[in-house]
């Protein structure tokens, strides 16, 4: 895959913040079956973004990093963005998150318009907050949430980049939207050792 990093960066995708992406896959410390899906997302990524993905599907992928914190999972993403000489954003959800009817969605958009081109990585931290599990209709509040969970998930989905939205709480995340996901890579607490 040709260096984007050639090229001039695009701004920030705000509230992101670029993370360092010198990681390489010797300085990752994660358990087999995770390592194993790293190195497969990083090679279909990069076959996708030349532009060659499987009929029907959109060139971007949306995957899942879940555990608890110090397991790996920004490091991660820091090893994939390198391996795919891209940028990586880590985007600050607490600034996306809103009280206020559509805020949130608008807030979102700006994070994806900032990096419609594709040539980055997000990493979206604690995407529980975003993603949660959808509530029983009880009120037009409700109903609301539900609609704006799909909105979301959708408007990632469309993001023609590598999407990692990570989480220390699974439980938390939606059931529909889980399978809706490329891949969901598990980051097991370490054994004292590889600590």
């Amino acid at each position: 895959m040709p260096s984007d990093r050639a090229h001039p960066r695009p701004s920030s995708p705000e509230p992101g913040r670029r993370l360092p992406t010198n990681t390489t896959w010797a300085d990752l410390v994660v358990a087999p079956p995770a390592l194993a899906q790293l190195r497969q997302i990083a090679a279909e990524a990069s076959v996708r973004f030349r532009g060659f993905t499987p009929s029907g599907r959109s060139v971007g992928m949306t995957v899942l990093f879940a555990g608890p914190r110090g397991t790996g999972k920004t490091r991660a993403a820091q090893v994939l963005a390198n391996a795919l000489q891209l940028d990586l954003y880590r985007i600050d959800l607490s600034q996306v998150v809103s009280k206020y009817v559509g805020e949130t969605e608008q807030n979102l958009q700006r994070v994806l318009d900032a990096a419609a081109d594709g040539r980055a990585v997000l990493l979206f931290d604690e995407a529980d907050a975003l993603f949660g599990q959808r509530t029983n209709l009880k009120d037009s509040h409700d109903r609301y949430a539900n609609l704006e969970a799909s909105h979301l998930l959708q408007r990632v989905e469309d993001f023609k980049g590598l999407a990692i939205l990570a989480t220390n709480r699974k439980q938390d995340l939606d059931d529909a939207f889980l399978r809706r996901l490329r891949y969901v890579v598990e980051f097991p607490a370490p054994a004292p050792a590889p600590r």
